[in-house]
């Protein structure tokens, strides 16, 4: 036999590369693996296993959840609660593709709803229904539950076994055939007689201390049948009626239609329960003689291919009323009802996912109350932190994926107005929506504590259904990438521009009023990035990170000698002197403290630090937007360099000043991430700015 050899050309291969194609085959495909996962046994041969690993005969809620539980878990504090980070929801089986982020509250829901019917509490006769905005991440939570599972089914931990007839010769029981596969992939202990089924479990349960097993049910129409007409050849011998069976390891797959199923809604002319349930096969007629005959049946609607696992059904609620019904029984009473035949057992996850306008639908439908009863809702809003908005972003456009570079702050920025568009307006007068966005993102505000933000998420009714969505926001990164990728860099001015001209034509955008409203957050957001790029350029002109810490220290030690009515001492003279009043006021200046205020500023700021103090946390700068920011402002005016903004703009710089700007823009580069392109364009705004007479930026 000749050697097959594939040959690769390529430039960077510098001709002509050749490869044994067995070879390469052999070292990089494990037979030992497909063997494995290729098992087969006898019946006695599946009882052992049992035995020794009863975790094979989980149902699929216990399977399900297990999965989550392996992935592993951290945990972290928000608003004094308490959070778990399901790692599962990173897409461990993809390395982030469908990776969510930012609604671990919600996840957490979702993972006790399978907690609890892992447990049999209730929920596991229940429809799981995920609801929330278009491009909320409902659609990647099924795709991760689904690959998942077919993951999962493939490691040791999550293995599960089925069974097939099998004859020695072509038998009439089986058709005509040697082999009949169980068109359920049932779970073989089913087979058992019921009263040696209970007391086997029995035996199993009392040892184990993790999850209670039960077996429902009896095996589908069609090995039913098989199974009485194999006990009346053997009169009833049922240990000889279980040599025809065959024991196989079960592989779950969404292609192969085998333990995963998905339905999709379809034109209702066109829709036909049968897809849910299975139909009649009518070339097998002729051959069995009935249409009742189990054998002529196919058992492959999606329900009964889903069994083991789980069905996804994709915009539920836009199902046609006849399919709902069949969701009742799928659900409550866990068996779905063929055509010609009795109510049939399932074990499966029902996952539905639907939007706001079919969900309101449902619940104004009075004939649909027995649906609603039978649905756990499960919320799914789009992210409302900014830091986790970012990472979606990210995770498309980053340097290992495009060959332009992104300026600073450019996600950061349409992340900013995603979110702003998500927000509910804040209640209380003194709170913009930007420092609302900032408290959710971790920044602190002089008033406000955790169970300050913590009543700000508790008082929002709808904040995270409602908004522009991720996609809209990567759509329109995407045309400004396309647009401007000649330019070497892409800036957030570039994104602003098109995500204000994609709104007009935005489909969800369904008044005046809101576009409007849109267009009034896009403004906002570029003020907030001028003070930002300004921001950055005062920082690579002057600013030391450790010289704003003593400028901190300073500050606080004066704040604390005079809310204390306390003596501060000098550290130059060693004398006790009163607190410096012209040093606090220069600092409160710069974030527009009025005179009149300046007391109740400051003991917000010690009050902070005593509420921190007693928490067992320190007191960090950095977390406090306004006093950063007037700290940064305080050492840019002591510190600023002999450079003259304005002369950027100008057409003539001398050697000198050039040199400087040079050693501004090589600060940028190194240590906020520009390239020379948009380091060159913010000295260039900023420069603009100040040539207009604009004097030190006010965040806030």
């Amino acid at each position: 036999m000749p050697i097959l050899r594939v040959e690769l050309y390529g430039r960077s291969l510098g001709g002509v590369m050749s490869i044994n194609i067995h070879d390469f085959v052999s070292e990089h495909f494990n037979s030992k693996d497909y063997s494995h996962l290729n098992w087969e046994g006898s019946y006695q041969d599946y009882i052992d296993l049992v035995l020794s690993n009863p975790m094979i005969i989980r149902n699929s809620f216990q399977r399900v959840h297990d999965l989550i539980i392996a992935g592993g878990t951290s945990e972290y504090t928000e608003y004094k609660k308490e959070i778990t980070r399901y790692h599962f929801f990173d897409d461990l089986v993809e390395n982030g593709k469908d990776a969510i982020f930012g609604i671990d509250v919600h996840l957490m829901k979702l993972v006790n709803f399978f907690k609890s019917a892992a447990a049999g509490y209730g929920t596991e006769k229940r429809v799981l229904l995920l609801h929330g905005p278009v491009g909320s991440a409902k659609s990647s939570i099924s795709r991760l539950l689904k690959k998942g599972l077919e993951h999962y089914s493939k490691t040791d931990d999550g293995a599960l076994y089925t069974y097939e007839w099998f004859d020695e010769e072509e038998s009439e029981i089986l058709g005509g055939a040697r082999v009949f596969p169980c068109p359920m992939h049932e779970e073989p202990l089913k087979l058992l007689p019921l009263d040696v089924r209970a007391k086997l479990l029995e035996e199993i349960n009392s040892k184990s201390d993790f999850h209670k097993f039960k077996i429902k049910g009896e095996v589908n129409p069609a090995c039913r049948f098989i199974f009485d007409q194999y006990m009346k050849k053997y009169n009833g011998d049922w240990s000889k009626v279980m040599n025809h069976i065959r024991i196989k390891r079960l592989i779950l797959s969404e292609k192969d239609r085998v333990g995963i199923g998905t339905f999709q809604p379809k034109d209702e002319k066109n829709q036909d329960s049968t897809e849910l349930t299975g139909d009649i096969n009518y070339r097998k007629i002729a051959k069995y003689g009935s249409d009742s005959d189990p054998r002529a049946f196919n058992f492959d609607g999606e329900f009964n291919i889903a069994n083991r696992g789980i069905i996804e059904f994709i915009e539920m609620l836009k199902l046609d009323v006849a399919f709902l019904y069949d969701l009742l029984g799928a659900s409550q009473e866990q068996s779905i009802k063929p055509k010609k035949f009795a109510q049939t057992d399932i074990d499966e996850v029902i996952l539905g996912h639907t939007n706001e306008p079919e969900f309101k639908k449902l619940q104004s439908n009075e004939f649909m109350e027995a649906l609603r009863d039978r649905t756990v809702k499960i919320d799914v809003p789009y992210i409302t932190r900014l830091d986790q908005e970012i990472r979606i972003y990210q995770k498309d456009f980053n340097a290992d994926t495009l060959s332009i570079h992104i300026a600073p702050h450019t996600l950061e920025m349409a992340s900013t107005w995603s979110i702003l568009t998500r927000l509910e307006e804040p209640k209380k007068s003194d709170l913009t929506s930007m420092q609302k966005l900032k408290l959710y993102n971790g920044k602190t505000l002089p008033g406000y504590t955790e169970d300050n933000v913590k009543e700000l998420r508790k008082e929002a009714r709808r904040e995270g259904l409602e908004g522009i969505s991720p996609r809209y926001i990567q759509d329109k990164i995407s045309n400004a990438l396309v647009k401007n990728s000649h330019l070497g860099c892409l800036n957030p001015f570039m994104v602003f521009n098109e995500l204000e001209s994609g709104l007009k034509n935005h489909s969800l955008i369904n008044s005046p009023e809101k576009l409007e409203e849109y267009k009034d957050l896009l403004s906002v957001c570029r003020s907030e990035y001028e003070d930002i790029v300004k921001n950055d350029v005062m920082k690579a002109i002057s600013v030391d990170e450790s010289a704003i810490q003593t400028l901190c220290a300073n500050y606080i030690d004066n704040v604390k000698a005079y809310t204390q009515k306390e003596k501060i001492r000098n550290k130059y003279s060693n004398k006790l002197e009163d607190a410096d009043e012209r040093f606090m006021r220069s600092i409160e200046g710069k974030i527009d403290i009025p005179e009149s205020r300046k007391d109740d500023f400051r003991r917000e700021i010690m009050n902070y630090i005593g509420a921190l103090a007693i928490e067992g946390k320190q007191f960090d700068y950095q977390t406090n937007e306004r006093l950063h920011r007037a700290l940064e402002l305080k050492l840019f005016e002591d510190q600023k360099d002999t450079i003259k903004l304005t002369t950027l703009i100008s057409n003539v710089v001398d050697k000198q000043t050039q040199e400087k700007i040079d050693v501004v823009k090589s600060r940028l580069v190194k240590n906020f991430g520009y390239c020379d392109i948009c380091a060159t364009d913010a000295l260039n705004y900023v420069a603009s700015i100040f040539a207009k007479g604009d004097t030190v930026a006010k965040r806030g």
